[in-house]
């Protein structure tokens, strides 16, 4: 099979879109298939190497944010390379930029169009604009385009339920993240304690992107209650975003800087891996996130999670069990994590069941996305084709 990844961000991009695309494209290859990534071009030079194949387009910076705005409509090589890509599927991972082109593409030669809703991108027209209306216009906007797809994916079932308040009326089919079965080698470990001064004091972590939206503010007030006891601790911020260095400001102002490690960027998987395993605990009580893919790679390095009761994070986890849920205020989340601060011991034992129950290997899921492709195609005017590529996925 011959399958296209449209994507609006991707590597060097290290946000949760760009990982599931990167996943899909990676797992995919493996599995004998063809695939393709289209997302915007960045400035950041050799981008080869992959396992599939890269077909980037130009991009232009996006004030005050990480992101780039891709514009393959005005790049002329890109459409000269996709001239010459023969495709059966299309999947697009944002009803922006690149799911318009994936539309477009798809649309044009008679394949189908799959689309996954990854973001409460309602809740970022807001952030944006501050106006409501324009929130409204933009969420239409959204669904206009899932409307287009021959198939629509969300990555939990609080997700699809988001996109269906947004006024989707047409099926949803779950297809969830993975978390690929990690190999814990201590000398990861050591590397991020020697790189960030980690392992004398309990560690709480919070890992993405460092923005507001993501109910940081939470993160440091609640820290600052325990900070407040004595209690000894490190805050670990992994991530970069458009927020970083008012949340460096914000927990000065909380009397925190001797208790903060702020990382950056992180491209070097076995840093992150190392981080992971340092961690006592990951702070995670976004409201924003849908099936956050932080929250299994955390558990598969055995690190349990606290995440807001109710939230879409919170699906996999049963409280106290496999992880702790809390309510959406300032104590309840400084209660659990003055609990992962004085008993270490039981965090590690939470974070063994979190890797027992809460991971699902890339290899599985992506065997049932290439299933629905094969029945998608399978479906389209192409049935001999679809045929053939069902014969070959068995």
């Amino acid at each position: 099979m011959r399958i296209a990844q449209f994507s609006d961000s991707f590597l060097p991009i290290v946000d949760g879109v760009g990982r599931v695309v990167l996943n899909y494209a990676n797992h995919i290859a493996d599995k004998g298939h063809e695939c393709y990534v289209m997302a915007p071009m960045t400035n950041t030079g050799f981008r080869g190497g992959y396992k599939f194949e890269m077909v980037d387009y130009r991009s232009m910076n996006l004030r005050g944010r990480q992101y780039k705005v891709g514009v393959p409509f005005v790049d002329p090589h890109f459409q000269a390379r996709m001239n010459n890509i023969e495709l059966d599927i299309i999947h697009a991972h944002s009803p922006f930029t690149a799911g318009q082109a994936a539309y477009l593409y798809a649309k044009k030669r008679g394949i189908p169009l799959v689309g996954t809703f990854h973001s409460k991108y309602k809740d970022d027209f807001r952030q944006m604009t501050g106006v409501n209306v324009i929130a409204e216009v933009g969420t239409k906007y959204v669904v206009d385009f899932y409307d287009k797809c021959d198939e629509v994916w969300t990555v939990g079932e609080s997700s699809a339920e988001t996109l269906r308040s947004y006024g989707y009326k047409q099926k949803v089919v779950v297809m969830q993240n993975g978390a690929d079965e990690q190999v814990i080698d201590p000398a990861d470990k050591a590397y991020a304690e020697e790189k960030f001064g980690l392992g004398a004091e309990p560690v709480l972590l919070f890992v993405g992107q460092q923005d507001w939206k993501k109910n940081i503010e939470r993160i440091l007030l609640a820290a600052a209650e325990i900070n407040n006891k004595g209690l000894a601790f490190k805050l670990v911020m992994a991530g970069m975003g458009p927020h970083s260095k008012e949340i460096m400001k914000r927990a000065s102002s909380l009397k925190l800087d001797d208790k903060m490690v702020y990382t950056g960027h992180i491209s070097d998987s076995n840093l992150l891996a190392g981080i992971y395993q340092c961690a006592d605990l990951l702070v995670f009580p976004s409201l924003y996130d849908n099936a956050p893919m932080v929250i299994r790679e955390a558990a598969s390095f055995g690190t349990a999670s606290v995440v807001v009761r109710g939230s879409c994070a919170a699906e996999p986890i049963i409280d106290g069990e496999n992880g702790f849920l809390c309510e959406d205020n300032t104590a309840d989340l400084a209660y659990v994590m003055e609990k992962a601060i004085n008993d270490t011991e039981r965090m590690k034992f939470i974070g063994e069941a979190a890797r027992r129950t809460i991971p699902v290997n890339w290899d599985i899921i992506i065997d049932d996305v290439l299933q629905r492709y094969t029945n998608l195609t399978c479906n389209c005017s192409k049935c001999e084709r679809g045929r053939k590529l069902f014969a070959f996925n068995r």
